[in-house]
């Protein structure tokens, strides 16, 4: 089709308007030196998929997916024409095609399947995957994380895994409204808290009460509760005293218990799931998350009675790590396209990416995503080695909740930062890095806020302290001439901490700072040196653009956003 001669004129006049090219067209994994050196001991066959997801990532499609999925956001359907409920979620096909592109990949599930290629490191191949899709959109990650994190709890109750496990391991996505066990994949959601609380898992009123021989049937309710489309829920409740008149537990001190609630009967018929309305989320806005309520649901017991929050901290963990990849990974998308923007823009004569402060800004920035991007593959690889290594097992319990805590706070700040290296660009709802940054606070928030994630901090210091040792001791032994040092501050901090648990917060992210160093002294050696100078010195820091002289700025981000490996380049 010819184009009108005056609609050319427009066309190029736009194009030498000084505006960057679209951030499409590259390999988020062949293009990134970090992840490629980080995953340089994986089998050929796993890098080529990572190749192949990268590759996808990085397209046009995926990012006009996500673009979608969010602006054509879910629709809950309550009742059809005729009155009868239906409590169905309407979803956009950008959202299908998202959630079977990361089922295809296994982000639901490679953690617990039998791949040979991924043996021993599943969950850090997995991460890897979770921080590239993380750039598209982090809204269908949700059920994603919870399905792998379901196979945690599930393993309280084998029979129950046994049934499920199949059609969690499958890498087909199926959206049908059909019961579990006529579908050829499963997702399974979670529900815990309540309008009431949500830190405090035993102030749950959701009651559960015996049915026979038929399972228990849940009275109650959530606050919020992701994924309502999938096809079961894992929540707590506190079972009734079946000889007690009062709608209540027996004792207000009772633990509550865990349940497994599939969402419709194994005839089809729905199981007393009432979806009462979908919340209006300022971020996470392809993925529906609703209140929801239980009548007379059918449920299984998943562990002992009165044991729930043991079986749920199985899960709770395993979205922690996400969380934490998560952010590392919009942490990334946000830095890479704030540099790619900065190398095509000119100002006052000269690339943006090479004006001295704007280069500083860029290099301080790429510190922290590499600090985040290989303490949440660290993180990942301890999960890996924990069952057979005291001293891995030792680092994902103490590390698990300082890593989140410190890379999901940053995620935000960073963020916004991008945002102001694009300008008014950054700022629009059509660019990537407004929704990024809507999505950046939810993973602090998300299994755990700040605060619950440094208390988890302290409880390890109280109930093992042996914990922290065995970690300032592989903390010392990367950290080099400085390890001593550092590792003698961390001891005090938190001897500190413990005295005053209002210190918590200085030093669950002292911990994290410290073991970023760490993992970059171990793997990018010319990064550790200016992290440490900047991160570690105790100087007062508020913003990004906090380098001297002392550091070569160009290098630094030459080294994490290399520019021939941009969309674009030469």
């Amino acid at each position: 089709m010819n184009m009108p001669e005056q609609d050319k004129v427009g066309c190029e006049a736009t194009e030498s308007l000084n505006q960057s090219p679209f951030f499409v067209g590259f390999n988020s994994f062949d293009d990134d030196p970090l992840l490629l050196h980080l995953c340089r001991h994986l089998p050929d066959k796993v890098i080529s998929s990572l190749h192949d997801l990268g590759e996808w990532t990085g397209s046009e499609q995926a990012a006009e997916l996500a673009r979608l999925a969010n602006t054509e956001i879910p629709k809950l359907k309550t009742h059809d024409p005729k009155g009868n409920r239906l409590d169905l979620v309407e979803f956009h096909p950008a959202w299908h095609a998202l959630m079977a592109k990361s089922i295809e990949h296994g982000l639901h599930c490679s953690a617990w399947d039998e791949d040979e290629k991924e043996r021993g490191q599943r969950n850090f191949v997995r991460a890897v995957r979770y921080i590239l899709m993380a750039a598209t959109d982090c809204g269908h990650l949700c059920p994603m994380t919870m399905t792998n994190a379901s196979v945690g709890a599930l393993k309280s109750a084998p029979d129950l895994l046994a049934q499920w496990l199949p059609g969690i391991l499958s890498r087909q996505y199926d959206p049908a409204q059909k019961p579990a066990s006529q579908k050829t994949g499963v997702q399974i959601g979670m529900g815990m808290t309540e309008k009431q609380g949500g830190t405090d898992l035993r102030a749950n009123i959701s009651l559960a009460r015996k049915d026979g021989n038929r399972g228990w049937r849940i009275n109650g309710h959530k606050w919020f509760m992701s994924a309502p489309m999938g096809d079961a829920f894992l929540i707590l409740a506190h079972i009734k005293d079946p000889d007690s008149p009062r709608e209540q537990p027996l004792n207000a001190k009772d633990q509550p218990s865990c349940f497994l609630v599939p969402r419709l009967l194994p005839d089809g018929s729905r199981n007393g799931l009432n979806f009462l309305r979908l919340k209006d989320k300022l971020g996470n806005r392809s993925n529906a998350s609703s209140e929801v309520e239980f009548h007379n649901s059918l449920a299984s017991l998943v562990g002992e009675r009165g044991r729930g929050l043991n079986v749920i901290l199985e899960m709770v963990t395993l979205t922690r790590l996400d969380c934490a990849t998560a952010s590392a990974g919009l942490m990334r998308a946000a830095l890479s396209e704030a540099v790619f923007h900065c190398r095509h823009r000119l100002v006052f004569g000269k690339r943006l990416a090479d004006q001295p402060i704007m280069t500083r800004v860029l290099a301080d920035m790429s510190l922290d995503v590499a600090a985040a991007i290989a303490l949440s593959l660290r993180l990942a690889r301890s999960f890996d080695l924990a069952a057979s290594d005291p001293q891995e097992a030792a680092w994902a319990r103490l590390m698990t909740p300082a890593t989140k805590y410190w890379i999901c706070k940053s995620a935000p700040v960073l963020i916004g930062e991008a945002m102001e290296c694009l300008g008014g660009n950054g700022y629009v709802e059509e660019g990537n890095l407004a929704r990024h940054y809507r999505e950046a606070p939810v993973n602090a928030i998300w299994e755990g806020s700040g605060n619950v994630m440094c208390l988890d901090v302290l409880r390890v210091l109280h109930k093992n302290p042996d914990t922290l040792e065995t970690v300032l001791a592989m903390l010392a032994a990367n950290l080099g001439e400085s390890g001593r040092r550092i590792t003698d501050g961390l001891r005090q901090g938190a001897r500190d901490a413990v005295a005053d648990e209002g210190m918590a917060r200085i030093f669950a992210e002292q911990l994290a700072l410290c073991a970023a160093a760490a993992e970059l002294s171990v793997s990018f050696e010319q990064l550790a040196a200016p992290f440490m100078k900047t991160r570690l010195q105790g100087n007062w820091r508020a913003t990004y653009g906090m380098l001297d002289a002392r550091f070569d700025a160009h290098r630094i981000l030459d080294f994490v956003c290399p520019p021939k490996n941009q969309p674009g380049s030469a």
